[in-house]
């Protein structure tokens, strides 16, 4: 086996190997129901207290109460929903801009939904009782909340105020306002005409009952907790909630965390986050908890206690995002004092990678408006930054080409003694200044490129729904034609995407693909090793069912890849004085075929 063979059916076989792992590892997508909860704070120890517990129960037991509150409507031209009175709750939420699904009719994606609907989802705001005051004088879950303003509804332009008096010398007053997108601001006030101090601790809950029902569980993809904390980054699969060290009061398993000055904590999950998000510059404590007896998992931010001596009034805000993970809308709350929010976007472990890769994208969306085409034309910009080290590689396999005669003869002479073949074939390397291992680098360059775009094409919701041509309306799910109905000619359905069926029956852009790989291969004569005859023969069709189940805009990279990298290496061993005999290549493989073929 010549050194050129070996280095190719190893970086390929090493491609193989990685994708192989990677495709293994992705199981399908995979619910519940029940309570409500409200945290308290005892002189900064946050435990729920006994009436938050009463409280629980009660809505545990008045979903048709909840249900049945009284509500303030939210209208922006992005999102549609409504606020329950009862406890003040956001939990009626959905995104104008998003549907499930291309069906024609298809329901708007659904945020935030109330107690008493599948996977309830909401958030919750409130002051929780210090050392010596009563929880009953503090609002809870099921406070029945009054309007102060004059305003019908939330909008942009009309922010609503909410207020509640205890009958005991506290008024609280809850300002709830929105912007054109996806940021609540939520402004909270106690007033304190009393003739005794209090103490209390402003908070803000996120409550999701049950794991989500459309839950994808990739191994590419992180749902869960998504938190920042002085700068640091941590992500909590829902799976691995339940197994948090440390028990709270009520039994709820529950991980703390002390922020200093600028953090944020919420759920994400494939294309949506909902996110609480305390004034940047404040200290207060994240949590994160699963109380295992309701199926609730919940986040909270809880900030300080602060004292309110008679006369006085305190006010707290803080700022809860609820929509789609938009790289230019996230980044326009980050440029404006969330930290560093734009990496609540999984970027993964490329994420040096992926970040410029999907900068580079979305500014060629912008200017071309086709994201399989900007797609192409990323492709075209890596291969040109790659070009310098292609370059060194074909021109260093167009050597090996001219080499071959030499090495057959040093093969020839050295016979069985793999050593003196061994030491004659690097001294020839050295003579020829040609280095073997050279024709392996642009292959195993592209597993981390290859990497970094599947994750930038399957995780960021600018891919999702993304349309090229024809059939192919979205680039971020698999190719959506099949061999089984000739690609729409016959009148009958593909296969359910996912299915066995759907694997065998591929699609257009696999077919593609598959020819691409096979038709670069065609540049080089088959090695004359029949296994690797063999390994080589397969390589291309199994790479192609293979990838056959990725997102089509993976694939229309990969197919622009082979292109790119076909015309490249063509005409640079044609530079060299090397001709690849591509058509010779074809038929000397047929022609082997027919040869090993029994009569």
């Amino acid at each position: 086996m010549d050194d050129q063979n070996k280095n190719l059916l190893l970086a390929t076989a090493l491609s193989f190997l990685v994708i192989l792992v990677w495709f293994l590892l992705f199981p399908p997508p995979e619910q519940t129901d029940i309570a409500e909860p409200a945290p308290a704070v005892q002189e900064n120890i946050i435990a729920p207290t006994a009436a938050a517990t009463q409280n629980t129960a009660q809505v545990a037991s008045n979903q048709d109460t909840a249900q049945d509150a009284p509500r303030i409507a939210i209208k922006t031209d992005r999102l549609t929903g409504s606020i329950s009175l009862l406890g003040g709750r956001i939990d009626d939420l959905s995104l104008n801009d998003y549907r499930e699904s291309l069906t024609p009719g298809a329901p708007i994606v659904t945020m935030l939904s109330p107690v008493g609907t599948p996977n309830a989802y909401y958030a919750l705001h409130g002051w929780a009782a210090g050392a010596g005051l009563d929880p009953a004088a503090v609002p809870g879950p099921n406070t029945l909340w009054s309007v102060a303003s004059d305003t019908p509804e939330l909008t942009p332009t009309t922010p609503i105020v909410l207020t509640w008096n205890n009958g005991a010398g506290l008024t609280f007053t809850r300002t709830i306002a929105i912007d054109a997108d996806y940021l609540f601001e939520i402004t909270q006030s106690v007033a304190n005409t009393g003739t005794a101090s209090v103490s209390l601790a402003p908070y803000g809950i996120l409550a999701h009952h049950g794991e989500p029902s459309d839950r994808k569980n990739f191994f590419i993809l992180h749902e869960g907790v998504v938190a920042m904390a002085d700068g640091e980054l941590t992500e909590t699969d829902w799976s691995d909630m339940p197994d948090y060290d440390y028990n709270d009061s009520e039994g709820a398993r529950a991980e703390v965390s002390k922020i200093n000055q600028n953090g944020w904590i919420g759920f994400t999950d494939h294309f949506w986050m909902t996110t609480l998000i305390p004034a940047p510059g404040s200290a207060f404590k994240a949590v994160s908890k699963y109380d295992e007896r309701r199926d609730i998992y919940q986040t909270e931010t809880v900030m300080p206690t602060q004292t309110v001596a008679p006369g006085t009034t305190i006010t707290q805000s803080s700022k809860l995002f609820a929509g789609a993970k938009e790289w230019e809308t996230i980044r326009e709350y980050q440029a404006t004092g969330v930290d560093r929010f734009v990496d609540s976007i999984d970027w993964g472990w490329f994420f040096f990678l992926t970040k410029p890769i999907f900068w580079l994208l979305h500014e060629l969306n912008k200017l071309i408006g086709n994201m399989g085409i900007s797609i192409i034309s990323l492709t075209l910009i890596i291969k040109a930054a790659l070009f310098p080290l292609a370059y060194k590689s074909y021109v260093s396999m167009a050597k090996m080409k001219e080499l071959q005669p030499q090495m057959e003869k040093l093969k020839a002479s050295a016979g069985d003694d793999r050593q003196k073949l061994q030491q004659g074939m690097m001294e020839l390397y050295k003579k020829e200044k040609v280095n073997p291992a050279a024709g392996c680098l642009p292959i195993l360059l592209q597993i981390p490129i290859f990497f970094s775009l599947y994750k930038v094409i399957f995780v960021t919701i600018e891919l999702r729904h993304a349309p090229f041509f024809g059939p192919f309306q979205d680039l971020s799910a698999p190719d959506p034609t099949s061999l089984f109905n000739l690609f729409g000619l016959l009148p009958f359905g593909a296969p359910e995407a996912g299915s066995v069926l759907a694997l065998i029956f591929i699609g257009i852009l696999p077919l593609l693909l598959g020819i691409s790989m096979w038709l670069q291969q065609k540049l080089n004569p088959a090695p004359s090793d029949p296994t690797q005859q063999m390994i080589f023969a397969w390589m291309p069709w199994v790479f192609m069912f293979m990838l056959g189940g990725f997102a089509s805009g993976l694939v229309v990279y990969w197919i622009a890849n082979n292109t790119i990298t076909f015309t490249q290496q063509y005409l640079i061993m044609r530079s060299q004085g090397y001709k690849p005999d591509v058509f010779g290549n074809i038929k000397g493989g047929f022609a082997r075929k027919a040869k090993s073929d029994p009569e």
